[in-house]
């Protein structure tokens, strides 16, 4: 029998591939986006207490209540913006079914979503999943910035939907208030929805501040707002996430979920519940506990031949290795595993069609310091 693939440029993931070669050359991993040191006490002791009380079964669809309350408590807290829990707030098994929820909700065949390039894996087979066009827009090669007119230009009256990620992953780019101004004005009175993936909300350095969409009450209500309780809490292996939206994207957002896992795991929630209630100095203090690690580990680098670029927010620090190489990205961070030790992720695969020329790499710190100060080691080698 003959398959005719819905996926036909999806092959294994990128983040796969270098993990199964770091494994397999012993490589120190600075490729896939996880943290290897322990999750919050607190969260532990939260999910054995779940389930010795037996809260082992289906979880409600959306969400158990505790958690979507506390959920729009921290949001109020956070960003000012009242959210109601009930018909707001949506807890997904990770960001990524967010994502792939809130574009299946409301993109239709042959209608078009603008994706800013460099941009997370998932979503471009999330669109051609509902039938969509994945309109590309390259961010500025240096330093990852919007440039609005040429979003502006790429708009037709078959877009739909807009993506924005902020912090960015790869590059840690953020958006600024002038940004999120540009953005209102350029989506007023159109009909395009915005999904705006802020999975690394909590992760921002040097004083700066998140612009969520939720600070914006007319971004607000056009929008599919995404985050990760992974990231947050140091557990990606967990894969809890929410969107936030206003009801009646929510509305159209839950008839997807409740067909695609139609709630997530039930102990988890409950440890997320008491975890944002009685904890709120954790997601507090994120950013100090990163940028404490972003620093170290970029002061080892300038003792290499990588030159990292700035880091505004998230957990990945981006490399020049034009000075060591000039392989194209993926063949450099093979032999970058193969020959000296170190993971690291290339940057092409988030790219429709790759700046040329360019030379970097994406290094994880969400490490401890023995993993890091490892595989400085073997970069100072090169």
């Amino acid at each position: 029998m003959q398959i005719q693939t819905k996926l036909p440029k999806v092959g294994t993931t990128i983040f796969t591939v270098m993990s199964q070669l770091a494994m397999e050359h012993q490589a120190v991993n600075l490729g896939q986006g996880f943290p290897d040191f322990p999750v919050p006490q607190r969260l532990v002791d939260e999910l054995s207490r779940a389930m010795a009380e037996g809260k082992n079964q289906y979880a409600p669809a959306n969400g158990i209540p505790a958690l979507r309350q506390a959920i729009a408590a921290k949001t109020q807290r956070c960003y000012g913006r009242a959210v109601d829990a009930d018909a707001e707030v949506t807890v997904t098994s990770g960001a990524s079914e967010a994502i792939l929820d809130a574009i299946l909700a409301v993109v239709r065949p042959g209608e078009e979503v603008i994706v800013l390039d460099p941009c997370y894996d998932c979503y471009e087979p999330a669109i051609d999943l509902a039938g969509g066009i994945a309109v590309h827009v390259s961010l500025d090669p240096a330093d990852f910035c919007i440039d609005w007119q040429k979003v502006r230009a790429a708009i037709s009256p078959r877009t739909r939907m807009l993506m924005i990620n902020s912090p960015h992953n790869p590059s840690g780019a953020m958006m600024t208030a002038q940004d999120m101004a540009a953005l209102a004005d350029l989506l007023r009175d159109t009909d395009i929805v915005l999904l705006s993936d802020e999975v690394y909300e909590h992760i921002i350095f040097d004083g700066r501040r998140h612009e969520s969409v939720l600070r914006y009450p007319e971004l607000a209500a056009r929008a599919f707002v995404v985050s990760s309780f992974g990231k947050t809490y140091h557990c990606t292996g967990w894969k809890l996430g929410y969107a936030i939206a206003p009801p009646a994207l929510s509305a159209e957002f839950r008839k997807v979920h409740q067909y695609n896992t139609f709630c997530t795991f039930a102990p988890a929630q409950w440890a997320f519940a008491a975890m944002i209630e009685h904890e709120p100095e954790h997601y507090d203090g994120l950013g100090a506990f990163y940028q404490a690690k972003r620093d170290r580990f970029r002061q080892q680098l300038l003792g290499t031949r990588l030159v990292p670029l700035d880091v505004p927010g998230g957990y990945f620090q981006l490399v020049d290795y034009s000075a060591v190489s000039d392989l194209d990205d993926a063949a450099f961070c093979r032999w970058l595993t193969i020959e000296k030790g170190v993971a690291a992720i290339p940057l092409s695969p988030f790219y429709a069609a790759p700046p040329a020329g360019q030379r970097l790499a994406r290094l994880c710190f969400a490490k401890v310091e023995p993993t890091l100060d490892a595989a400085i080691e073997r970069l100072a080698k090169i």
